[in-house]
């Protein structure tokens, strides 16, 4: 679900500044999220106009990338079903992220029996895997957006704390925390103005590599029927429409949702871990 930051040998060339992968990468990053974004004001049809006559018609320059077995536009639907994708993904690494960091500075900075209910509680979290956690969750509220990101929020903030809690752990160790403490500044001050920016990029870096993950994560659960009710456009919900195309000889209204969600989860890892990369070797 997490990728450690660390430094593999053999990719140092893929991650360097010059690097064209990093670059191609970053550019997809930017588009899907323009498309995002600009989506509204993009589609050229409405995603949910059914017509039934032209179901599977294949690309043609009035549907660029076809229409599926309800004749609605692909194109307009990827577009769409981008922002659906990426919003979820994003809920769930602010919130995992923003818990994540209370939970593991709490714990790295106040040591003793806090640090022992904290790190036992999230332990407990990884009892549940994530997808299970979500279709529990989900199978209580109902369908939408809201369950499965509350849920898969929960699954990632222990990677986010225990990441959180021993980068404190080190800070706590270097000379300007003892210089701050004898100048009377709280540990709240300490911790908020001077040891949060000291980590932050790490964490932020980790953070990027955890949206791909949760996107893959979200796409699953829509492709389940547990997602997005069924009219919403999204990648994850497209490859689920387009099975029964597939029967029939008519594969693309699902391959090009996957090849999507490919392409994004592998661009926001490579630039994560780029960046997480940058990071390690500044860090002393």
């Amino acid at each position: 679900m997490t990728a450690v930051l660390t430094r593999r040998p053999g990719l140092s060339k893929l991650r360097t500044g010059r690097s064209p992968l990093h670059l191609i990468c970053l550019g997809l990053v930017a588009l899907v999220t323009a498309a995002a974004l600009l989506a509204p004001w993009l589609v050229p049809y409405d995603p949910n106009a059914v017509d039934l006559a032209n179901a599977l018609a294949a690309p043609s320059p009035e549907h660029l990338l076809g229409v599926d077995a309800a004749g609605r536009d692909t194109f307009s639907r990827l577009l769409l079903g981008a922002r659906t994708s990426l919003l979820g993904p994003l809920g769930v690494v602010v919130f995992s992220t923003v818990a994540g960091v209370a939970v593991g500075m709490a714990a790295g900075w106040r040591g003793g029996w806090l640090d022992s209910v904290l790190s036992r509680s999230t332990e407990l979290v990884f009892a549940f895997p994530g997808m299970l956690l979500a279709i529990l969750i989900i199978s209580i509220h109902g369908e939408g957006l809201l369950a499965p990101v509350v849920a898969l929020s929960i699954a990632y903030l222990p990677y986010v704390s225990r990441l959180t809690r021993s980068l404190v752990l080190a800070e706590r160790e270097r000379p300007y925390v003892s210089a701050y403490q004898v100048q009377g500044h709280s540990a709240l001050q300490i911790c908020l103005r001077h040891v949060l920016p000291n980590i932050a990029p790490v964490v932020l870096a980790q953070s990027t590599i955890n949206f791909g993950y949760a996107l893959m994560d979200l796409a699953g659960l829509s492709f389940l029927g547990l997602g997005v009710p069924a009219l919403t456009p999204d990648w994850g919900r497209m490859v689920f429409d387009g099975q029964a195309a597939i029967q029939h000889g008519y594969p693309l209204s699902a391959i090009l949702p996957c090849v999507f969600i490919v392409l994004t989860v592998v661009a926001f890892n490579v630039v994560g871990e780029r960046w997480a990369d940058r990071v390690a070797r500044r860090t002393p």
